[in-house]
């Protein structure tokens, strides 16, 4: 995966808990299915991680959706609650590819 790939940062993260998950089930005694569990535990727990933001981020905007799509707002409040709304998105949401 290239550098300046957006999502760079996220496979590095989710690949050194599986890692780490890997290492520490090398040294435990627990079953061999046990330590396949320990690692898609940690595999799933680092995805989860990875992606919080982006279900918080998409829970507001479905909320302002929600809002919006009412007609409860004139178009000039609508169009005002939306800028406001895309303004407060997280860096890592705004032009990301999520895959």
């Amino acid at each position: 995966m290239a550098k300046q790939d957006p999502n760079a940062e996220r496979y590095i993260s989710i690949a050194r808990a599986c890692l780490k998950a890997i290492n520490d089930s090398a040294s435990d005694s627990g079953s061999r299915e046990e330590k396949i569990q320990a690692v898609y535990q940690a595999i799933d727990n680092a995805f989860q991680a990875e992606f919080s933001e982006y279900r918080q981020s998409v829970a507001v905007m479905a909320s302002v959706l929600e809002r919006i799509g009412s007609g409860q707002l004139d178009a000039k409040a609508a169009a005002e609650l939306a800028r406001k709304t895309l303004a407060q998105q997280p860096a890592s949401t705004r032009n990301a590819i999520i895959h």
